[in-house]
């Protein structure tokens, strides 16, 4: 068990490493002071532009890979391991997760866990993120919502896991990671409840064929 904790420890420091803080001090801004008040992909795109959005993106999606496929393989001498392998990918990569929304180097302000979710994903379960990601655009093109995308894409977790039959833990992880990643956006279903939820018009299948 204490191999695991520590394990787990160290999969929540490397989460805790932002992608928008990185490239916030290359280019000297820190985000979360404008547009959303978020560290994530979705603010940095809003409010710096595609590049620098990418740039978070792909830090965000990397780090969350390496803590479910690195932190697992430690060894920890004279520590008897409390998971099969697959558990300890799992544990890791939520951990990582975690350690976005809730960084320890910045404040425990961080972003909402989606991309680097996706990055673990990619080393946990690969299979899963074609109904995610197929979700998430479907939602957005036909609403707009960048978080109702999100939160319906994170759900789509829990049938993709139940399908592949997967272990009772895997099913356990996919709801934990879904419901973790709907709790990080309750903030936008309270918009959306409230209407003030801001779109992406441009991305809307409604818009691509208007004139003008």
């Amino acid at each position: 068990m204490t191999a695991l904790l520590l394990k787990a420890l160290l999969a929540y420091l490397l989460g805790s490493v932002s992608g928008s803080m990185v490239m916030g001090r290359l280019r000297g801004v820190d985000i979360r002071t404008e547009g959303s008040g978020n560290a994530g992909g979705t603010n940095a795109l809003r409010t710096q532009g595609l590049k620098f959005a990418l740039g978070v993106v792909l830090i965000d999606v990397g780090k969350g890979a390496l803590a479910a496929w690195l932190v697992p393989q430690l060894n920890v001498p004279g520590m008897e391991q409390a998971l099969s392998a697959e558990g300890q990918l799992m544990v890791c990569g939520f951990m990582a997760v975690v350690g976005h929304c809730f960084p320890v180097w910045y404040g425990f302000r961080g972003g909402k866990g989606a991309a680097t979710a996706v990055g673990a994903l990619l080393v946990i379960e690969p299979i899963t993120l074609v109904p995610m990601i197929g979700t998430w655009l479907l939602v957005l093109v036909l609403s707009g919502w960048v978080g109702l995308a999100t939160i319906l894409a994170a759900l789509s977790l829990v049938p993709a896991f139940y399908l592949l039959e997967a272990t009772p833990f895997a099913i356990g992880f996919s709801v934990a990671l879904a419901l973790f990643i709907v709790f990080m956006h309750r903030s936008n279903i309270q918009r959306l409840l409230g209407g003030t939820e801001s779109r992406f018009e441009k991305v809307r299948i409604v818009n691509w064929f208007r004139r003008g």
